[in-house]
């Protein structure tokens, strides 16, 4: 394993550092401290040819230009809260209503953990390397309750593995739903449409949604419909059983698959350069999106490379969306004496 630190540029005062990890198989991720963001995973393919794996850009100053949540850490709350609205125990909260073409609350908002420089600290052995970032949310932090202090662990490991690690605590009842939101293309960033790439999600059952993207409150069975991915599925063939072909859907999953402490999530295969991705999560729930609005805006990535819609898919394993105010989803809350901490592991190779 080996490591390299790098001065990246500087945000409100604070040094952004560029963070490469290597393994011994000639995998690398590069992560920065600024809104705990990875901006590369390159990983070689059958023939030991490497391209990189996610959407991203090369420089800090185009990240601060803005971004759809390229490789960033989504909080204090990822996914979409209802009218920016909730309520703990009797007291109500209005947070910003930041994605307006929806009018809801999204990613913990215009200035959420994405905007931030953490500090970080690293532990180093033989089999791994793990970055662990730190900050503390201070209480009405973007009009959420409670001091949040928060750790999020990313680390390569030398058998291809890249951890995604969540822990925090808050002196006061809130609501925390924290994911990595990395776009993913397992034939390289800039080979375009991810529509023949084949995915299996661990799931039976999903939360659709209405016109606004919120939870309508039903659990669907995801038979028979274009969000079927049990077994190994052609993307490009669901999209095919969709308007427009989008897809920005939470699938729930099941227990019948299991890694040790781990749920089995997804797999995702790309059959050309024969590199495989396999998702694994304490999380109940996991949000697949298939970048059908990357092409609202214009996103010019890595050696000036335009990223398309369908040029990516994103994998989030998460809480359920606007849990706050579905009752019957498991609970966001967060109290006092509760520790929050949940993991997520991508396991890559290639077949």
């Amino acid at each position: 394993m080996k490591k390299t630190i790098e001065t990246w540029g500087e945000v409100d005062g604070k040094r952004a550092d560029l963070i490469t990890l290597t393994n011994s198989n000639g995998m690398t991720i590069r992560v920065t401290n600024y809104g705990c963001i990875v901006t590369s995973i390159e990983v070689p393919d059958r023939h030991g040819a490497t391209a990189d794996m996610v959407l991203g850009y090369g420089s800090l100053e185009r990240y601060l230009g803005g971004h759809p949540f390229f490789g960033a850490v989504a909080g204090r709350f990822a996914n979409r809260i209802r009218d920016g609205r909730f309520c703990i125990n009797g007291q109500s909260y209005q947070l910003e209503t930041n994605e307006a073409p929806t009018g809801q609350h999204l990613h913990g908002g215009t200035r959420g953990f994405d905007k931030y420089v953490w500090g970080y600290d690293l532990e180093e052995s033989k089999d791994a390397i793990l970055i662990h970032f730190h900050r503390v949310s201070p209480d009405g932090e973007s009009g959420y309750p409670g001091s949040l202090q928060v750790s999020h662990t990313i680390g390569l490991s030398e058998d291809g593995a890249v951890c995604y690690d969540f822990t925090a605590s808050c002196d006061q009842p809130t609501i925390v739903n924290l994911v990595n939101h990395s776009y993913y293309n397992l034939a390289g960033h800039d080979s375009g449409s991810v529509a023949d790439h084949e995915l299996t999600l661990h799931a039976d059952f999903y939360t659709p949604v209405s016109d606004n993207m919120i939870p309508t409150g039903e659990i669907l069975s995801v038979e028979g419909c274009g969000l079927d991915f049990r077994t190994p599925t052609r993307i490009g063939a669901n999209m095919e059983k969709i308007r427009d072909g989008g897809i920005d859907n939470n699938f729930i999953l099941n227990c019948k698959e299991t890694d040790g402490a781990y749920r089995r999530a997804a797999e995702l295969y790309e059959p050309t350069s024969g590199r495989y991705m396999t998702v694994l999560t304490t999380q109940p729930a996991i949000q697949f999106y298939n970048a059908f609005k990357l092409s609202n805006k214009e996103w010019i990535g890595r050696n000036g490379y335009k990223y398309e819609a369908f040029g990516g898919l994103c994998l989030e394993t998460q809480g359920y969306p606007d849990a706050p105010n579905q009752p019957h989803f498991p609970s966001a809350v967060l109290g006092p004496d509760q520790l929050y901490h949940h993991r997520t592991l991508h396991r890559f190779g290639t077949r």
